[in-house]
């Protein structure tokens, strides 16, 4: 049988059987498969399919109008704060950039071995150069975000705060950072800053003032001018949009920022710096609880310079720091009152005849005015003419002079004060600023009592400054020029708005009232009687007015009552053995330029003066602001040497020659020069009159070198004789002939 023709086994039949079932089996789970994932990925590529013609299509407007509405969000972009300057153009405030140094842990290429092994020459620069923390410190800062894991380690990890842009620099050269300039590599950021910044310090700090947040990364104006002219220091913000780019999305700007105004002051830097100087000293030699000052241009009414010192309240310090701004505040102001008193009566012509007497009832008896406590005057003679009531500060004198004509209606004084322009507020930019305070007083024996006090400067409350302008118009010929802190104001465009000079009233009394009333003035310095003696000055006259008040006690809170409506501050009485010590007053008499007003809080017992400390502070400004010529004066007051209007015909230093010119020859305009004696080496010679010989031999026994030019005698020589200069140095000398 042929072996083709055989039949297969029935076992490998079998076997091939199986085999095929199998890989049926395998090929259908590998399909089943197949067609499942294909089923998904049609479902999904139809879902997208869907939500593309949904979101393109069908609800395409919605979509639409979120994104625009998302793109429309603006965000506000903040402008430049103005400058504040000084009267000079010197800048009191201003922006200046800084600069945050961070580092970034999770960039991408961070060089985080190379930073392990530099923390200890990072810690040894940075302690070096910013010891706020020790080396040990800084080690521990730089180390302490390397000990979580890189995930939460920071982004923006603060290295150093607010550095100006050399110390910025600086970080940069230490070994670590110079390694590379990418950030990505380093980690280092850096972060600008804007920070409002005070050139000249604590100066004029209260009147200047501060800015502080107001808001989260919002800065205004918390005092002072930043206060009062925040509106036109901040500027106007600007405005951007988001706009899609094709990486990202950025903001636009569509409205750009308006820096604020620059505002222009009245302040001096010089005379601010030598009245803190003055005052400050003053302070710590009397140790007084606080002081204040200031200075107004009489013609203008620009404060020139303003200062307020008060005691350091951290114990042992010793020091006197800007504190409250009490020029602007209320205070019992004592006697110099009796100056704006004295404007009244001169005005209403009840002071005249100015020689008419007054009896003046002596110490300890006093005078009892409706029956109320004496009042006493502390040196007065027992009669006064009213010409001299201000020279003696006569409180008895006052209290008869105004009380005679006003006790039909004693708030009729206050109402003429109040027409004078007294109770207007001034508005000068300082924050708390009080107007004066007079009480409304019934028209009985107790207010008639109140009024006898309030013609001498008690049961009132004056602010300082408004004091200063009462007597500047004194000053003024009697012109209430208002006070001001700014005179000028620059747009962000640089157009100029100069603040003018305005009048609170265009007269509170007569020339003729006010040169009495300055001529009453100085009689307080240089009166027989005067109560500031002390402040003669043939170098600058003052003129002005002491004043010397107790102090009011607080009362406690449940004896207070309800809160007046006048911010008046309640009171508990006087405290025994404390004092205000002020003085008001004008410099230079006879054409006032300057009006100023200090006042010394509660000194050491024994500075008892007001013009021993307050007036002597002015007393001092004056003298200096004279020595730099701000007086309209001549600052060198050397005396000019005498010139010989007669020409020199002969000169020497041989008496021999000289007598025998005067003696004999009976030439009166013969001169004797004497030469620096042997003990003055190194001294010029004086060889002016001489001749060329003998000044040629006289300047080299000396030591010196001679170059002349000219015939005849020595005319003029330099360096000036007496001048101390080394030997071989040389002496020019100029000759001529009459």
């Amino acid at each position: 049988m042929n072996a083709n023709n055989r039949r297969p086994r029935p076992k490998m039949a079998a076997q091939e059987t199986k085999r095929q079932k199998a890989a049926r089996s395998r090929r259908m789970h590998i399909l089943g498969r197949l067609g499942f994932i294909s089923l998904f990925i049609i479902a999904i590529a139809v879902g997208i399919v869907f939500m593309g013609i949904n979101n393109t299509v069908i609800n395409a407007a919605e979509w639409n109008k979120k994104g625009t509405r998302n793109l429309d969000d603006t965000v506000l972009i903040k402008p430049l704060r103005g400058d504040i300057l000084a009267s000079d153009g010197c800048i009191l405030a201003t922006n200046l950039n800084y600069f945050n140094l961070r580092i970034d842990f999770k960039a991408k290429r961070f060089m985080i071995r190379e930073y392990q092994a530099a923390i200890d020459s990072l810690a040894d620069s940075l302690a070096y150069y910013f010891p706020r923390r020790t080396r040990e410190g800084w080690k521990k800062y730089l180390s302490a975000p390397l000990a979580k894991p890189k995930k939460d380690r920071s982004s923006a990890f603060m290295l150093l705060k607010e550095i100006p842009d050399d110390e910025v620099q600086r970080v940069k050269g230490f070994p670590y950072f110079k390694r590379s300039s990418n950030a990505n590599r380093t980690g280092l950021v850096r972060e600008r800053v804007l920070k409002r910044k005070y050139p000249y310090g604590d100066m004029a700090t209260l009147s200047i003032g501060r800015v502080g947040e107001v808001a989260p990364r919002d800065v205004r104006g918390i005092s002072g001018l930043e206060r009062a002219l925040d509106s036109l220091l901040y500027g106007v913000p600007g405005k951007a949009k988001k706009v899609l780019f094709t990486d990202r999305v950025a903001n636009w700007t569509i409205q750009p920022p308006q820096p604020g105004y620059t505002v222009t002051t009245t302040i001096d830097i010089t005379m601010q710096d030598i009245l803190e100087y003055e005052l400050g000293d003053m302070l710590l030699k009397t140790g007084a609880e606080w002081g204040t000052a200031l200075i107004m241009d009489v013609e203008t009414g620009d404060i020139k310079a303003i200062s307020n010192l008060e005691k350091d309240t951290i114990p042992g310090s010793g020091r006197y720091i800007e504190a409250m701004n009490r020029a602007v505040l209320a205070y019992e102001p004592g006697s110099v009152v009796k100056a704006i008193s004295m404007i009244v009566a001169l005005e209403d012509g009840f002071a005249f005849p100015l020689d008419r007497q007054f009896n003046i009832e002596p110490k300890g008896v006093g005078y009892r005015y409706c029956g109320g406590r004496p009042i006493n005057d502390t040196h007065s003679p027992s009669s006064l003419p009213v010409s001299r009531f201000l020279e003696y500060s006569s409180n008895i004198g006052m209290a008869k002079l105004l009380t005679s004509h006003f006790e039909d209606d004693p708030n009729a004084f206050r109402e003429r004060l109040r027409d004078l322009g007294f109770f207007d507020r001034f508005n000068t930019g300082m924050a708390r600023e009080r107007t004066p305070y007079f009480p409304t007083v019934a028209n009985n024996k107790g207010g008639k009592i109140a009024l006898s006090r309030m013609v001498f400067g008690y049961s009132t409350m004056i602010p300082p400054l408004y004091t200063c302008a009462m007597y500047n118009a004194i000053a003024n010929d009697g012109k209430f020029v208002r006070p001001r802190l700014v005179k000028a104001l620059r747009s962000p465009d640089g157009t100029d708005s100069i603040v003018p000079v305005s009048y609170v009233r265009d007269s509170i009394c007569s020339r003729k009232n006010a040169k009495i009333l300055r001529d009453m003035l100085q009689e307080v310095v240089w009166g027989e009687g005067g109560t500031a003696k002390a402040l003669k000055s043939d170098i600058v006259r003052i003129a002005g007015k002491t004043g010397t008040c107790r102090i009011l006690a607080e009362a406690k809170p449940s004896e207070k009552g309800d809160t007046a409506k006048d911010n008046r501050p309640k009171i508990g009485g006087y405290l025994d053995g404390h004092y205000r010590l002020a003085f008001c007053g004008f410099f230079p008499f006879d054409k006032p330029k300057y009006t100023g007003f200090v006042m010394i809080s509660d000194p050491s017992p024994e500075y008892k003066g007001a013009a021993t400390t307050s007036g002597n502070v002015l007393k001092n400004v004056a003298l200096k602001l004279y020595s730099r010529g701000m007086l309209d004066n001549c600052a060198d007051i050397r005396k000019e040497e005498p010139v010989e209007s007669r020409p020199t015909l002969y000169a020497s230093n041989d008496k021999k020659r000289h007598n025998t010119l005067a003696a004999g020859l009976h030439l009166p305009t013969s001169t004797i020069i004497s030469a620096p004696s042997p003990s003055d080496p190194g001294l010029v010679p004086d060889v002016r009159g001489l001749g060329i010989r003998e000044a040629v031999v006289t300047l080299e026994k000396a030591g010196f070198n001679v170059n002349f030019t000219g015939t005849g005698y020595v005319a003029s020589q330099s360096p000036a004789p007496r001048n101390r200069l080394p030997k071989g140095s040389k002496v020019s000398i100029t000759l001529k002939q009459d």
